[in-house]
């Protein structure tokens, strides 16, 4: 996501003089794990490793060592009573003095991080499309919005999310890698359905979904035993999006909702990948 790595870089630029805050260790329960990290200035921070006290205290550390030009002692910090949180866990934090390398370093690494993010592809750049784009600018993922109308995705210029014009949308999900995401809410029920075939059919996507309701479900299904002779891809559609809790059908609400619903697949899936390929590596050769 191009515009997170630009808040980056513009930060480091602004801020030269600043300090990198990393959890290197933490134990039991903690606001975030080992791949946390901000940056303090003297006035500002970027990221985040959890709020709280904790965040405080690491803060004021950082900003004390400011200037100093040595060497900053890493600190380990309880998370109980004595700080002012209950979490019950440790994490032991380290501070480094950016330099020009660092900084460097830091984006490339920032940058390798977006890369693995999760794709969630959008269909769509109509109301609800921009809504739920909107809605997961800040998440973890990597958000492309597609659409086949120039004037639409001209209007749904986001910053954090990816735009794509392209005839042939359905082409968007053969390229996108394993674990992706796709909402689909075209203006157009036939290219809805394509495009869900299409998605359903690869078997690997961590969510697919389309907005609609339970007739649309049902003509889908429907259509896709007529057309390819598999109705059986339609039980792993989610249709419609957002469950059907609230039923309150303003665009917003829609989003906000499917948001959740897509970003708990989506993590889920990633999570569970990355548990098995660290299984693959512990397993001995064969």
């Amino acid at each position: 996501m191009a515009a997170a790595r630009e808040d980056l870089r513009e930060f480091l630029r602004e801020e030269a003089d600043c300090m990198l805050v990393e959890v290197t260790d933490a134990d039991g329960s903690t606001p975030r794990d080992t791949d946390a990290w901000m940056l303090v200035s003297r006035n500002r921070i970027f990221a985040t490793i959890g709020g709280g006290q904790l965040e405080y205290l690491a803060i004021d550390h950082a900003r004390r060592a400011l200037g100093l030009h040595e060497p900053v002692e890493p600190i380990s910090v309880p998370l109980g009573p004595e700080i002012g949180q209950c979490c019950g866990g440790r994490v032991r934090l380290a501070f480094t003095a950016m330099t020009p390398q660092r900084s460097k370093d830091l984006i490339a690494r920032s940058d390798a991080e977006t890369v693995r993010r999760p794709h969630v592809c959008i269909f769509g750049a109509g109301h609800v499309g921009r809504a739920l784009a909107l809605a997961l600018a800040p998440a973890p993922v990597r958000t492309v919005l597609v659409d086949t109308r120039e004037q639409e995705l001209r209007d749904g210029q986001i910053a954090g999310v990816e735009t794509c014009l392209t005839p042939v949308p359905e082409a968007m999900v053969r390229d996108a890698p394993a674990g992706s995401a796709f909402v689909i809410l075209t203006h157009d029920h036939a290219l809805d359905f394509l495009i869900a075939a299409e998605a359903l059919s690869r078997g690997d996507a961590a969510y697919v979904g389309m907005i609609g309701s339970k007739t649309k479900r049902a003509t889908f299904r429907n259509w896709l035993s007529r057309e390819i002779g598999r109705p059986e891809l339609c039980e792993r559609l989610v249709c419609p999006i957002g469950g059907g809790a609230v039923t309150d059908k303003r665009p917003a609400v829609i989003a906000t909702l499917a948001a959740a619903e897509i970003l708990t697949a989506v993590l889920t899936h990633s999570t569970e990948g990355t548990r098995g390929k660290r299984h693959v590596q512990r397993s001995p050769a064969r």
